[in-house]
């Protein structure tokens, strides 16, 4: 009795698993078709646009934002928030501007930037993570604790008495068109983009997004890994003010103001999870060229601060709506 043997059937590769198709199919891939739609249309509607030195002031639009999202990226993507970092920024550089009339050289204001930032940021964990109170909560109401301080200290006055090297951060140049700014943001995004996706601290701030109770049985510390996250937004919103109050060459009470929304804007755009548990740096970073991008155009085009911010709460909005649609509506797998 002869038995019919069968040749193996060969794995036909599935064309829509392939890298490239996942690539095509990624938040990124899709953020990227915007910001060259983008670029495009800021081109033909502004003759200034393409200008090499107003290129090089558009990215004055992003990036002491984005010194603050990619620390806000990994916080979201924990499960947590923190609304307090445009408050921090102003406290920040009101503490700087005090230092700068004691007498404070370059160095010492940036120390007392960052410090202050550290402090907020402490402060901001410690009554998360001790308390156990919610960090939406906290973090409005550190919000209008730290700018009400700035507004306490200064009134409507402003400090302008800075020391003539403390304007470099701002307003400083690497190489030609390339500002010192940009190249901070460059090394800031490659730097995170190395934590979160190829450190373990990475993956245990994701695991904690995703199921803290799960990652608190599996031996990993979640109040001290949001502590430090805490911590890290702080630092980085003073590393901000330090920029940003170089840039302006004075300290206002409302200096920053309505930034957290742009931020938080910024990193859910990127494709971070508002619930927490997923998202990316790169994400985040395409998301903050796309929002510099079109909030320089609109400045070409002199549209109204109002409409910018129409704009933003709309776009906010829409990215956090436009998932839960399109998993609503879709059709269900087995």
């Amino acid at each position: 009795m002869s038995i019919e043997t069968r040749e193996p059937r060969r794995a036909i590769p599935d064309r829509l698993t392939t890298p490239a198709a996942r690539l095509f199919r990624s938040w990124e891939a899709l953020l990227l078709v915007v910001a060259v739609l983008v670029f495009a249309i800021n081109s033909f509607t502004s003759p200034y646009f393409l200008d090499p030195w107003n290129l090089s002031d558009a990215t004055f639009n992003f990036t002491e934002k984005a010194m603050i999202a990619f620390p806000m990226a990994l916080l979201i993507i924990a499960g947590e928030i923190d609304l307090s970092v445009a408050a921090i920024i102003a406290l920040a550089s009101t503490a700087m501007g005090m230092a700068a009339e004691a007498g404070f050289g370059v160095s010492g204001l940036v120390l007392v930037g960052l410090g202050v930032g550290l402090l907020c940021g402490a402060v901001n964990g410690t009554l998360v993570t001790r308390l156990g109170l919610p960090s939406i909560v906290v973090t409005i109401g550190t919000m209008s604790l730290f700018r009400g301080i700035a507004y306490i200290i200064l009134g409507d006055q402003a400090y302008t008495a800075y020391p003539d090297g403390f304007g470099y951060f701002g307003q400083g140049y690497v190489f030609w068109v390339i500002s010192f700014e940009l190249v901070l943001f460059l090394i800031l995004a490659i730097g995170f983009g190395v934590l979160l996706h190829r450190t373990s601290f990475g993956r245990i701030v994701y695991a904690v997004g995703n199921n803290a109770a799960a990652a608190r049985f599996s031996g990993i510390r979640v109040d001290r890994v949001k502590f430090l996250l805490f911590l890290m937004t702080g630092l980085f919103s003073g590393l901000a003010a330090i920029c940003l109050t170089s840039r302006l060459g004075s300290t206002r009470p409302s200096i920053a103001l309505g930034w957290e929304l742009e931020i938080v804007t910024m990193v859910v755009l990127g494709g971070v999870s508002i619930l927490g548990g997923s998202g990316s740096i790169p994400g985040v970073v395409i998301a903050a060229l796309v929002l510099g991008m079109v909030t320089f155009g609109f400045g070409l085009l002199n549209v109204p601060g109002i409409v910018m911010s129409i704009f933003i709460g709309l776009l906010l909005i829409a990215v956090i709506a436009l998932p839960r649609l399109a998993a609503r509506l879709g059709p269900r797998r087995t």
